[in-house]
C-alpha cells in the first residue's frame, strides 16, 4: 500500500475546483492512476487533510498501485512548485495485533437504509452509534472519540447534483481483530470513497 501527500496551490483555478467539488477532484486524481481515458482505474481513497488558513491544502491519497504524479504535476499551477508530493509505504499496519490501542481520525459518510434510500446521519448520537457498530464489522472498539467536523457536500456528477453528509470523527480505538481491521484500512470504511470518505488513519498510541 503507497500513502501519498499532495499539497496544492490554492492560486490556481482547477485546483479551487477540485477543493469544491468531490468529484471533480476524484476525477483529476485518477489521472495519475490511468494512461489514457480507456483504461479503468484502479480504487483508491483520499480526503482533504484539515491546515490551517495560512497553509497550503492538503491531500492523503492510499493506493495499492503506485501512482504517477507527475500527471497533476503537468497541469499548470496545481500542484506546489516544491514538495509537490511525498509518498511512503502504509507501514502502520504491520505487526497490528489484538488490544493494540492506536489513535484515529476518519472522514466518513455516516448513513443508515431506510425505505430502499440512503440517508445521511445528522445527528451526532446517529454518527457515533454507527461508528460502532463498523468496528463491530471492521476489528476494532472504539475507546474515545470526538465528532471535530462536519460538512455537506454539493456536487455534480454529469447533470445529477450530488449531495453527500461528511463528517470527521477523531479519537483512540483498541484492535479486536487485526485481520479484519487491516482490510478495512486498506477498503476504506462506509460509502462515499470516490468523494474523500472512508480513509482510515492509525498511529499506534505510546
Amino acid at each position: 500500500m503507497h500513502l501519498t501527500r499532495l499539497r496544492l496551490d490554492p492560486r490556481s483555478a482547477q485546483a479551487r475546483r477540485d477543493l469544491a467539488s468531490p468529484y471533480d477532484m476524484h476525477r483529476t486524481l485518477v489521472r495519475a492512476f490511468v494512461s489514457d481515458a480507456e483504461q479503468t482505474p484502479p480504487r483508491f481513497l483520499w480526503r482533504l487533510e484539515p491546515t490551517s488558513p495560512w497553509r497550503a491544502p492538503e491531500l492523503l491519497v492510499q493506493s495499492a498501485h503506485p501512482a504517477h504524479w507527475e500527471a497533476l504535476a503537468a497541469l499548470p499551477g496545481y500542484l506546489q512548485a516544491e514538495r509537490a508530493w511525498e509518498t511512503r509505504p502504509l507501514d502502520e499496519l504491520s505487526g497490528l495485533m489484538a488490544q493494540t490501542r492506536c489513535r484515529f481520525r476518519l472522514w466518513a459518510n455516516p448513513t443508515v437504509t431506510r425505505e430502499g434510500k440512503r440517508r445521511g446521519l445528522v445527528a451526532e448520537a446517529d454518527q457515533l452509534a454507527w461508528l460502532a457498530r463498523q468496528g463491530e464489522q471492521h476489528g476494532f472498539s472504539v475507546e474515545t472519540v470526538l465528532v471535530t467536523g462536519q460538512d455537506l457536500l454539493d456536487s455534480r456528477k454529469a447533470d445529477t447534483r450530488l449531495t453527500l453528509l461528511q463528517v470527521r470523527f477523531e479519537g483512540v480505538l483498541r484492535v479486536t481483530d487485526p485481520t479484519l481491521l487491516s482490510q478495512a484500512v486498506q477498503a476504506g470504511i462506509g460509502p462515499g470513497k470516490a468523494f474523500g470518505c472512508g480513509l482510515l488513519s492509525l498511529a499506534r498510541c505510546a
